[in-house]
């Protein structure tokens, strides 16, 4: 069996707005100026609070605690609202639902994301059933560290030579590698083509109809099987 892991804010959601707005009001309820959109955008894909600590600094570790609340309160309430329906990208469910159908795939998540947002994404989209591995923040510690991936090998059964990690972000490619699988980047999301590369992508795309393709020759699938 091959196993194709997906990344989710960047990779299959187009959630930046989103994820600026949480950050902004986390800032601001700490009384702190926020980052620029781009430095935001650029700690994606990281646990939360790392994400804060990262951002803050150790001069403010004190508030990470209070900033991350903020951001899931803002969360859940947007969500419960109605709001915050971050879509897919384009092509992105096509793309899954291809691979889904096929008997010698399997399809995983490894995010930053919590499992809440993870089934708020999957209850938005319709997308129950097509991921037979969830790894979330909840669970494992923030990438780029190979837990998700670990875990995510050990629930399905999957070969590391036969799995591939798809992600937009350079803790994505870092993380792959560190569990020894393989890695394509794709540019839409929050991490330039460079960044990529740097931290171990194989292949990068820029749709998904050559993320398909590029899948076929990672794991050395011929066409017919996908």
């Amino acid at each position: 069996m091959y196993l194709i892991i997906f990344d989710v804010d960047g990779t299959l959601l187009d959630s930046q707005n989103t994820i600026v707005h949480g950050f902004e009001t986390a800032f601001s309820a700490v009384g702190l100026p926020a980052p620029d959109r781009k430095t935001i955008l650029s700690i994606v894909g990281r646990s939360l609070e790392e994400a804060f600590q990262d951002l803050v600094g150790p001069e403010h570790t004190h508030l990470v605690a209070q900033m991350a609340d903020a951001y899931r309160t803002e969360k859940i309430a947007r969500r419960t609202s109605g709001l915050d329906l971050d879509p897919l990208y384009p092509g992105a469910c096509e793309a899954i639902d291809r691979l889904h159908a096929r008997p010698d795939v399997l399809l995983g998540i490894a995010t930053g994301k919590a499992m809440r947002g993870v089934r708020y994404m999957l209850d938005v989209h319709d997308l129950h059933g097509r991921f037979i591995t969830i790894q979330t923040a909840d669970t494992s510690p923030s990438k780029p560290h190979p837990d998700m991936i670990v875990r995510a090998l050990r629930e399905t059964g999957a070969e590391a030579i036969k799995t591939v990690m798809i992600g937009d972000t350079g803790f994505d490619m870092s993380m792959a590698r560190s569990a020894g699988v393989h890695a394509i980047g794709v540019t839409w999301g929050y991490h330039d083509h460079s960044q990529l590369v740097t931290e171990g992508a194989e292949r990068i795309v820029h749709t998904f109809d050559e993320l398909v393709l590029a899948i076929n020759e990672v794991l050395e699938i011929t066409e017919e099987a996908v």
